[in-house]
């Protein structure tokens, strides 16, 4: 056993201890009442006593709760020092947080946006922040401790359960706080080791979404035309904008230029309406990866567009209800749907038709027009997605053939 192994139990014994006493001290003093109002009520007592004291009752309502805050106190402390003392053997993994993900760096310097540790080995988080406070929380391990700029704090805890475990925000960080979430997945120590030695997948040529999601570009940034935290990337070829610059405001083209400068000096011109909040990737983003990125910004490289529309699929919620896979779920399966034959319900009357492009157009901005026979009509209207966004949600149909 490691030393001070036991913290989460030692922090549940801690709140069960308090909420105990809090309880029973609750449970006492509604029973008192309860009797003082039954043994001392004004027909019982006409006349009101005058109390002058009682050694007793006052050393003992000095005492007990002292002795009740004295073993309140030890067993806070105890697990307070079971969280802070990290075994000499730990194994020690980098925390960078920056709205909105997470950033894990591992000792072999390998990076990936989700924490995996080996169980039944002791693991130190060395915790940071990129730009505003957040808080690193881990409910099932009972970490919960803050991410600040400049600084670096710590947590450890010891894996001894296999499965994944969800990593949270516990600080109010911006608008897509929420969002803010992650994984720890606990596995053997062979997996552990094979993921440590398994190459990072590097973007491909045609692949601007996994690059944007490499350096967490994403997660204010939009292909698809939609408002996040940060203004919307795609179409940026002869773009104009309109940029706060010293304070002053100047329209500049979108060029290769500009991004270069965004990327790598955000502060200096920030879009008219959006919050300066994008830190540098200076030293983060490759010379390679640079380059690639702004050509497939600027379209001089194809945009995978299936890629795209897949995320925006899970983004919507849309395989909560259709499969990719065949099996049905609460509609159909987008595997084989595109330019499949299907019995819809139109006006009332059954009606064949073909999944083309503009049946499934339709059937995302109008799913209630044409009914699946066997379906219930339960999808909404996504009348709010643009034609750029239905595009790529088509393409990522079509790419399941």
């Amino acid at each position: 056993m490691y030393p001070q192994v036991n913290a989460v139990q030692k922090v549940d014994f801690a709140f069960i201890f308090i909420f105990s006493i809090a309880i029973i001290i609750l449970i006492g003093i509604t029973i008192t009442i309860v009797l003082f109002l039954i043994k001392y009520n004004k027909n019982k007592n006409p006349e009101p006593a005058d109390i002058k004291g009682n050694l007793i009752a006052e050393t003992l309502w000095t005492v007990i709760p002292t002795i009740i805050v004295i073993g309140m106190f030890f067993a806070g402390w105890n697990s307070f020092v079971a969280l802070r003392t990290v075994p000499k053997n730990a194994i020690e993994i980098g925390v960078e947080a920056k709205m909105w993900s997470w950033k894990f760096t591992y000792p072999n310097g390998k990076t990936d946006k989700e924490l995996y540790v080996p169980i039944n080995k002791p693991v130190k988080l060395n915790i940071t922040s990129k730009d505003v406070i957040h808080s690193f929380y881990v409910p099932a391990y009972r970490i919960k401790i803050d991410a600040v700029p400049g600084l670096v704090t710590y947590a450890w805890f010891n894996p001894d359960k296999l499965g994944d475990f969800d990593i949270l925000c516990a600080e109010y960080c911006g608008v897509r706080h929420a969002y803010m979430i992650s994984k720890v997945h606990v596995v053997t120590v062979e997996e552990y080791m094979a993921y440590l030695e398994k190459k990072e997948d590097v973007a491909k040529v045609n692949d601007l979404p996994t690059l944007l999601d490499k350096y967490g570009c994403s997660d204010c940034h939009s292909l698809d035309g939609s408002v996040i935290a940060g203004p919307p990337l795609n179409n940026l070829m002869g773009k104009k904008r309109i940029v706060i610059e010293n304070g002053a405001e100047k329209e500049i083209m979108v060029d290769e230029n500009y991004l270069r400068e965004s990327i790598l000096n955000p502060a200096a011109k920030i879009v008219k309406d959006f919050e300066n909040i994008m830190p540098s990737y200076k030293d983060e983003i490759s010379d390679e990866d640079l380059q690639l990125l702004i050509e497939l910004l600027l379209g001089k490289k194809e945009i995978n567009l299936k890629k795209i529309g897949e995320k925006l699929a899970e983004d919507e919620g849309c395989t909560s209800c259709h499969s990719t896979d065949g099996s049905i779920l609460a509609a159909p399966s987008f595997k084989n749907l595109y330019n499949k034959k299907h019995i819809v319900i139109k006006n009332g009357k059954k009606v064949e038709i073909v999944a083309d492009e503009n049946y499934l157009y339709n059937s995302i901005k109008k799913p209630e027009e044409e009914i699946v026979e066997g379906f219930d009509p339960i999808m909404p209207p996504y009348d709010y997605l643009t034609d750029e966004q239905i595009k790529s949600l088509i393409e990522y149909i079509k790419s399941l053939q």
